[in-house]
């Protein structure tokens, strides 16, 4: 641990106005990283909750060295939906932000988001800009990855524009959208913020403000067959009524699309039971 830790000052309001919600499984090797780049943020009036999903490493003994300077929940591992679900239902304040475990965030970047909020009454959602790092070296992303603002909806729905660790939000979008789908054990993040861009304007710091980082072996983002995942999310949105005519027939076509080349790589690798489920389903939706 850095410096940071001894820098912490204790936050004893009972109603913070920032809650930041770092959830962990096994992540000893960076924890440590990410806490310490909220302990050192300029804007001081946050608590810090941290939801440890059942580690079986050294994140509980790294945790319990923070003392006071943050809470800590302890449960079964149950995946990050439920761990980010916990932590929101634990949260204090009216602003929520998360952290995920391997990121970073930047100097000034609560300061920034909450003059945000301030300034913009109306807002629900507000994320940054982000530096992104693969094996300990920065990458620009490319082209298709570029943030945007403002009803983002059709071009999140060929992947996810939102980062948790980019995120500062209203407690009352939760309310209104929902929270994390624990039924998901990937592309939950692509689901919930399909459900607010649908709705709401996603807004845009467009300063970067934390550091992304990815490449290591634990980051589950790396696995082949992902796209199931958004697409029972894109199958949930179907099924629900907040969308208008527009939106849903480009869910339709986006559906259609990612069942097409999830099927083909099912069939590439032997898996004919699944393949012909996906075209099916991309059959199925195609006849409506």
């Amino acid at each position: 641990m850095t410096d940071a830790k001894n820098r912490a000052v204790k936050v004893d309001a009972a109603t913070p106005l920032v809650s930041i919600v770092i959830p962990a499984y096994n992540r000893a090797w960076c924890l440590a990283e990410a806490v310490d780049s909220v302990l050192a943020q300029d804007f001081r009036d946050f608590e810090l909750i941290a939801v440890d999903d059942g580690s079986a490493d050294d994140t509980p003994q790294l945790l319990e060295g923070y003392g006071d300077a943050i809470r800590v929940l302890r449960r079964g591992n149950r995946g990050v939906s439920a761990a980010r679900n916990a932590g929101i239902a634990a949260a204090r304040g009216g602003l929520i932000a998360f952290l995920d475990s391997d990121d970073l965030w930047l100097p000034g970047k609560l300061s920034r988001q909450v003059a945000f909020f301030t300034s913009h009454p109306e807002a629900l959602i507000c994320q940054t800009e982000e530096v992104w790092v693969r094996n300990g070296r920065r990458v620009n992303p490319g082209k298709r990855h570029r943030k945007r603002g403002g009803m983002i909806f059709e071009p999140s729905l060929d992947l996810c524009l939102v980062s948790p660790s980019a995120v500062m939000v209203r407690r009352e979008l939760f309310e209104r959208a929902g929270l994390f789908d624990e039924s998901l054990p990937a592309c939950e993040d692509y689901d919930l913020w399909l459900r607010v861009s649908c709705r709401f304007p996603v807004h845009l710091i467009e300063t970067p403000l934390i550091v992304k980082r990815g490449g290591h072996a634990d980051q589950l983002s790396r696995a082949w067959g992902l796209d199931r995942y958004r697409i029972a999310a894109l199958e949930k949105l179907l099924n629900s009524d907040i969308l208008n005519p527009v939106q849903r027939e480009a869910v339709q076509r986006v559906l259609q699309r990612k069942c097409a080349v999830y099927a083909g790589g099912c069939r590439r690798r032997g898996r004919t039971e699944e393949a012909a489920h996906y075209e099916r389903l991309a059959q199925k939706v195609s006849d409506e």
